[in-house]
């Protein structure tokens, strides 16, 4: 038998990125998304669900689970002691169920910290979109207050970025100054206002006292776009980061795959993202993005 030159190759071992969202029965969102991007780029991953549904509540009324505070505070204590916290390089958080969650969570990002202190924690503060938040405002609040702060990455819609700075229906000029004025080391802000007929993510670095601006600009595809997209571009702006991409790379590649995504759903007819179905793309996406300095 032949044996490929590659077969005998060493396999490399990436960092485990750790993953705290929300989980559906049926479809691509949340935590369901997030963790199928993270483990196509290769990472173990840890995953903890902050709540179980169904399916996306923007299919219908339905039924869901929340952890227990205490099952969950316990089970957040067992992490904290794990052995192997070390081996955990990178944090993302989605969606919360319940305004005790963020506090709980926030102790295990402080000891996957102290455990491993280069590990990159981004937060995506799922908590409302089109002007209203749709979940309680203390579970907002809690997101607010007790993990933005600890945030290398924040990942915000124009919605939840005016929350964060006071301003919930905050106007398409403005964000890229309330993106500025957060102490966060990176913010993306996804769905922000670009040139008509197209889909724009601002992203807003601090570089010592200033700002780097990036825009990320790609053709809108018509019709519906599933639930979806900003958990799986967090988990996607995440994994580029983590492989040591540039945040010009990141941010374009990530855009791009986003968008094949949305491209291969309305193809399909589909209301859910076809992730499997176009595994291939989110590592080499073929959506032209346009990115604007």
């Amino acid at each position: 038998m032949t044996v490929s030159p590659d077969a005998t190759a060493p396999l490399a071992t990436k960092p485990a990125i750790l993953v705290l969202s929300s989980s559906v029965v049926r479809g691509a969102v949340g935590g369901r998304g997030a963790v199928f991007a993270l483990e196509r780029f290769g990472h173990p991953v840890w995953t903890m669900q902050t709540v179980t549904l169904p399916w996306h509540p923007g299919h219908g009324r339905s039924s869901r689970i929340i952890p227990d505070e205490a099952a969950f505070e316990a089970l957040i204590d067992d992490l904290i002691r794990a052995p192997w916290l070390g081996e955990i390089g990178a944090i993302l958080t989605g969606y919360m169920g319940a305004a005790s969650q963020p506090a709980a969570v926030a102790r295990l990002i402080d000891a996957v910290k102290a455990a491993r202190p280069d590990a990159l924690y981004l937060c995506d503060p799922v908590m409302g979109d089109a002007g209203v938040l749709y979940v309680p405002e203390a579970t907002a609040s809690a997101i607010r207050d007790h993990l933005v702060p600890r945030a290398d990455i924040l990942t915000p819609n124009p919605t939840e970025l005016g929350f964060l700075t006071g301003n919930l229906a905050l106007p398409a000029e403005a964000l890229h100054a309330a993106a500025a004025s957060l102490t966060t080391a990176r913010v993306a802000v996804t769905s922000a206002a670009g040139t008509e007929g197209e889909i724009t993510t601002l992203l807003v670095s601090r570089n010592g006292g200033d700002h780097d601006t990036i825009r990320a600009s790609h053709a809108a595809i018509g019709g519906r776009v599933p639930n979806g997209t900003g958990d799986l571009f967090a988990a996607l702006f995440l994994a580029r980061l983590v492989g040591g991409a540039s945040d010009a790379q990141a941010l374009r590649l990530a855009t791009a795959a986003v968008a094949d995504a949305i491209d291969a759903a309305a193809s399909l007819g589909s209301n859910e993202l076809p992730l499997a179905t176009i595994q291939d793309r989110l590592l080499a996406p073929l959506t032209p993005v346009r990115i604007i300095p």
